[in-house]
């Protein structure tokens, strides 16, 4: 694992799939005795809303907008923003169905008011006729050009973090989270079936982080205090 420079995820799935063929094959358990890399947990990458702004900005055209506000505004995964057909939207009531979701199942989601508008314009604007939103001549847009959109708009703004489409799911949650919104409300938005992947996003809030007060400022340093950690810096 560590000449060839694998990721513990990497590593982790070629020994499932040992294990699946002597146990089930083979009928041979001799993998049980072998320990799993714990995987790395990782942070995930939130933009700012200044950084939501300037990656709008940097688009080129109303369909791109258009897929990073989406992206952004409904907290889609990308396979389900690509996928997302006009009649699965309610527009009179800024709402929408994502259909057979992850784990195949149907969930709810919210329409910005904005990207309403906007959508009403590109939808009665677009010449060519599709049951898709994001339409292409095979269909739909694909996953990975929906990719390549989001990651040059990212760097004509100049942002220097890693940005992909997940991370402007990621910022919903964010955000959502930083505005007071329940996290089981969010948690149902995203359609995680389990809470603690949704409280990962807890740990990246800043806003619900800096409520935080340090013990130190309990102790409340007098003015006395920093006069004497002054005269020591002279």
């Amino acid at each position: 694992m560590t000449k060839k420079q694998l990721k513990p995820a990497s590593v982790n799935l070629a020994l499932s799939s040992i294990k699946f063929y002597f146990k089930e094959i083979v009928k041979r358990n001799i993998a049980s005795g072998i320990k799993a890399p714990k995987i790395e947990k990782k942070l995930p990458t939130v933009l700012s809303m200044d950084e939501i702004k300037s990656l709008l900005g940097a688009t080129n055209n109303a369909r791109q907008r258009l897929l990073i506000e989406l992206l952004y505004s409904s907290g889609l995964r990308v396979s389900e923003a690509v996928k997302l057909e006009v009649n699965d939207l309610d527009l009179a009531e800024n709402m929408g169905t994502v259909r057979a979701g992850k784990g195949k199942k149907d969930r709810n989601i919210i329409l910005s008011k904005s990207f309403v508008k906007a959508l009403k314009v590109y939808l009665e604007a677009r010449e060519i006729e599709s049951k898709f939103i994001f339409n292409s001549r095979n269909g739909h847009l694909t996953e990975r050009m929906a990719q390549k959109i989001v990651n040059e708009s990212a760097d004509r703004a100049g942002i220097k973090k890693r940005v992909h489409c997940h991370v402007l799911r990621s910022s919903f949650a964010t955000h959502l989270l930083d505005a007071g919104t329940d996290i089981r409300v969010i948690q149902v938005l995203l359609g995680h079936s389990d809470i603690s992947t949704t409280q990962r996003y807890t740990t990246v809030s800043r806003k619900q982080l800096r409520k935080v007060k340090s013990p130190l400022d309990v102790l409340k340093t007098s003015d006395k205090e920093l006069k004497v950690l002054s005269n020591w810096l002279k």
